[in-house]
């Protein structure tokens, strides 16, 4: 098991705004999230082994949790000069990829396994290999939450995290699952 407390650390630490513990056991895997990436929602479909049709099935992906018994929702919030700041929706969601790998690099050497999921498509490696060679770093590679079939915003408030922090707000969120 784990200590939330000490997660809750490291995520400050890492530079999220906000963060909650996760219960694993309570998320859902919906096909109809991960059909949303292929109904062009997300110009991410098919460029990556992180998306959808190259990332892992559902069912694998469900297979895979049971093996988690908690894990920990990080969020980073940025403000907005007005909802169309395309460059602070850049700049928060740089940051949050930053914070990510920071908390990532020290939850990996602190546990077993990690199963993290970013935000968006996996940044990596400046250009993935997708689709004409292996993933270059499978064991690092960042599923992200909606590719893995989470509606976050219901993952949020299922575990008492806001989702939607107002006008002229903008908030990115992961998470980390836990052996």
């Amino acid at each position: 098991m784990y200590d939330y407390e000490k997660l809750a650390v490291i995520a400050k630490e890492s530079g999220f705004t906000n963060h909650a513990p996760l219960d694993v056991a309570g998320l859902e895997f919906l096909q109809d999230v991960r059909d949303m990436c292929n109904a062009g929602r997300c110009r991410d479909f098919g460029t990556s082994w992180s998306c959808p049709p190259a990332c892992p099935p559902l069912g694998e992906i469900r297979e895979t949790v049971k093996g988690y018994s908690g894990g920990i929702l990080v969020q980073t919030v940025g403000d907005l000069e007005d909802s169309y700041d395309w460059q602070g929706i850049i700049d928060t969601g740089g940051r949050h990829k930053a914070n990510f790998a920071h908390m990532r690099s020290k939850l990996d050497k602190a546990f077993d396994s990690v199963l993290a999921m970013g935000a968006g498509t996996c940044r990596i490696c400046e250009k993935c290999s997708y689709p004409n060679e292996l993933c270059r770093f499978p064991d690092k590679m960042e599923v992200s939450m909606e590719a893995s079939g989470l509606f976050v915003s219901k993952v949020c408030t299922d575990n008492g995290l806001a989702y939607n922090y107002g006008a002229d707000k903008i908030a990115f969120t992961s998470c980390f699952l836990l052996k």
